[in-house]
Order: C-alpha cells, then structure tokens, then sequence
C-alpha cells in the first residue's frame, strides 16, 4: 500500500503547529504557579488571624470568578481538598484559564497530527518510536484534561506542557521515521491490542509521576519554603496531592499488567513462546515490579509518603529507560524503533 506523502507532510506540520501552541501554554501556566498569588486560608494581622473571606473584602481588586475550564472542581470548593479553597473562594487565574485553553487547542492539533498520520498509511499510528511518542502525548494531554475536570491540578500544567513539547521535539528529530507500511512481524491484529494499553500507561504513570515530584516539595516545605520555592505555597496539601498520586499510579499499573499479559500472548503467538527472556520483556517485567514495590509500600504505610514517592520516581525513570536506551541500544527481538 502506498503511503500519502501529502498528508504524512500535513502531520509533520501540525506537530510543530501544535507545539508552537504547547509552548505558549507552558509559558501561561508558568506565569500561573510562579507568578500568581499565594493560596493561604489565613494571614495574621496584630497576632490575630483574620479569615480569608475577610481579607478578600477588604481587597477592592479581588474579583470571585469561575475558571471555566474548571467549573467543576472550582463549584466544589470548600470540600476540604485543599488549604486554599476551605473557605470555599474562588480566585482570579486569568493565567491558568490561558494556559488551559490553549492545552486545548494543541490538543486538538496534536489529535488532528496522529490522525493525519494514521490516515498517510492506513493503519494504526504507532508502528515506530516516533509514532509511539506522537500518539503517547497526545493521551498524556487528554488524561491531564480529564483530571482537571475532577480536580483542579493547574499547577501541573508547566510540567504537562513543557515534558509533550519536549518529547514532541524529540519525535521530529532524534526519532523521526518517515511515514511507511508496518515491518511483517507488526502486521497482527495484538498492535491494536498490546500497544495502546502500554500508551495509556505510560500517560498515566507519567502524569502520576510529576504530581509526586509536587508531593515531595510540599511535604519538605510545608511550613518555611526559601524564595525560590514560595511557589509550594499555592499547592494544595500533600496528603492530597499523594491520594491523587497514588489513584493514578494505581489505574497505571492495572493497565501495564494488561500490557505484560498482552505481550506474552502476542509473543506465543508470533514466536511460540509466551517469554523469552528477551531485553524488552525483561524490563517491561521491572516496570511492573517497581510499581508493584510501590502499591504495596503505600498499603502497607511501612514506608513515609516521601520514600513511597520516591519510589514512584523510579519507576517513571524505569518506564523510560525502557522506551529509550532498551529500544535504541539494546538489540532484541523488540528492535522496532524504525530508527537507523
């Protein structure tokens, strides 16, 4: 089958487009979490605490509004989940509503430039490295969007934006593979199967993984942060950033098992051997075994929240060394980088 080179050159063009827009974003919810004001539930006067309500009133310039883009968790204010909001305020971020509405925007031509690119080959937008990291992003984008819209993790949005703008940068050159057919041992039926379940994963552990980056600097500032960090000041507590955390990591290791267990089945398929020992296998195994370390550490609250974040980290640190130096540098019977 042909490949359409014109829209193959459509994709390319909406990737940069799209990070063009993931750039400007990134910058808008910098400028929310460094830059915006400090969420204190209340500020001390002559040795006495006053309310945020009253100090709110007393602020002519402050303005209740709804953030749009996250009606739902903002309508929910006042439920505890954060110091900030127990009083139930509702803050002005003209930043952050920037920076989530044009997230949306490059998302919809980030969706558009694995679509194009689906549809310059017919068949499923992930037969290579580059394509993997094309379609990866993209669900890692809608998976944040859809936690905003249960809770309002805003000040995720540098680190969402700037890691797909990073990797997308990475996918057009370092591992840019032109458009073309599926390789023979890729053409079944499990690439639609295996495949997007490691992607979801991967979003998944990846979005889990910058919140227990937020967890550990809460919890090492939560009373005295030095200047540089004033910015731990606006994030909610890390309890609550840890139980988000940790149900993400959760769903994320439910769906890398289905991985493993799906790749053991494509390969007695493929190869007449449901493992082989083979490098990929190995050390999607240690992926599952890190997170695996993780869930029951956290259960079993043997360990502080600190050292089970850390844990976290490694495991994210895992899930990328497997896509990277395992698929580039170690030769395999998985060796369909696409790269040469």
């Amino acid at each position: 089958m042909d490949v359409n080179t014109d829209l193959a050159m459509w994709s390319n063009q909406l990737i940069v487009s799209a990070m063009i827009v993931y750039a400007i974003a990134m910058i808008a919810y910098a400028f929310d979490l460094f830059g915006g004001q400090e969420l204190k539930a209340s500020e001390t006067a002559g040795g006495e605490a006053k309310p945020l309500s009253v100090r709110r009133t007393n602020r002519r310039t402050a303005t209740a509004v709804l953030d749009a883009p996250v009606a739902a968790a903002d309508a929910a204010a006042g439920s505890g989940t954060g110091s900030g909001r127990r009083d139930g305020e509702r803050r002005v971020r003209r930043a952050a509503r920037i920076g989530t509405s044009l997230l949306v925007l490059a998302s919809l031509l980030h969706v558009a430039a694995v679509l194009t690119r689906a549809l310059s080959v017919m068949r499923v937008p992930w037969g290579n490295m580059m394509e993997y990291i094309l379609t990866a992003t993209a669900i890692t984008v809608v998976v944040y969007l859809v936690v905003l819209t249960r809770k309002d993790v805003r000040y995720l949005g540098t680190f969402v934006a700037g890691g797909v703008l990073l990797c997308l940068g990475l996918s057009i050159t370092v591992f840019y593979t032109p458009a073309a057919q599926l390789i023979p041992a890729l053409q079944s039926y499990w690439i639609a199967i295996h495949v997007p379940i490691a992607i979801l994963s991967t979003a998944l552990l990846y979005i889990s993984a910058i919140l227990a980056v937020f967890q550990i600097l809460k919890a090492r500032f939560e009373d005295r942060a030095p200047k540089w960090l004033r910015f731990t000041r606006r994030l909610p507590a890390s309890d609550d950033i840890e139980r988000v955390s940790y149900t993400i990591a959760a769903v994320g290791f439910i769906t890398w098992t289905f991985t493993l267990i799906a790749g053991a089945i494509w390969a007695e398929v493929a190869w007449s051997r449901y493992w082989g020992w083979d490098s990929k296998e190995i050390w999607t195994f240690v992926v599952w075994v890190v997170y695996a370390a993780y869930l029951h550490a956290r259960a079993t609250r043997g360990w502080g929240p600190t050292k089970v974040a850390v844990l976290n980290l490694i495991g994210i640190a895992s899930v990328i060394f497997n896509f990277t130096v395992v698929n580039v540098y170690f030769n395999g019977l998985h060796s369909y980088s696409g790269l040469e």
